[in-house]
Formats: C-alpha cells, sequence, structure tokens
C-alpha cells in the first residue's frame, strides 16, 4: 500500500511540474539577416504585439529572437516563421532549446 502511495504521489509531482514548464513556454528562431537596432525593434515589435507573447528579446549577435508566451498561450512555428518573413527575414531554425 505504501508503494502504491508514493507512486501516485511522484506521479502527481511530475504531472504538475510538467505543466509549470509548459505553461512558461520559450522559442528560440535563429534569424539570417539582422544586424542593426532597427532590425530587432521591427521585429519586437510585429511579434510583440501578438496576445500570446509574454516578451520578445532579439540578439543580434547571435541572430537569435527569443520568444516568450502568456501562460497557456504560443504561436505554432509556422506563424512564427511567416511574421519574421514578412519582417523581411529568413528563419534558420525554431527550436525550444538554445543552442
Amino acid at each position: 500500500m505504501k508503494k502504491l502511495i508514493i507512486f501516485f504521489t511522484i506521479l502527481i509531482l511530475t504531472q504538475n511540474s510538467s505543466k509549470a514548464v509548459d505553461n512558461n513556454h520559450t522559442i528560440y528562431a535563429y534569424v539570417n539577416g539582422l544586424v542593426c537596432d532597427f532590425c530587432a525593434r521591427s521585429l519586437e515589435k510585429t511579434i510583440g504585439k501578438k496576445d500570446s507573447v509574454k516578451s520578445i528579446n532579439v540578439d543580434l549577435k547571435d541572430k537569435l529572437i527569443t520568444i516568450n508566451f502568456n501562460e497557456n498561450k504560443k504561436l505554432d512555428n509556422d506563424e512564427i516563421t511567416q511574421l519574421i518573413i514578412d519582417a523581411g527575414y529568413t528563419v534558420r531554425e525554431i527550436t525550444d532549446e538554445k543552442k
């Protein structure tokens, strides 16, 4: 009986911690063509105005856009790619992990 209670406790704790990770989702987009502060501000405005976006950071050195989403919200990779393309840039990769 103790083993069963321990098993369910661990199962519940594991599920709760995985939900916390999903609620604070971050996407990393590697983009070609980011060369100046104007480029960064343009993308911050374009992507940052979406309701699902909590914050956005553009790193010109690494040509990386970090997008943090609001709780239980997210843009799919196709939509992120299209926003970046519409702003005049090329997407190399979109990933859940920073490289």
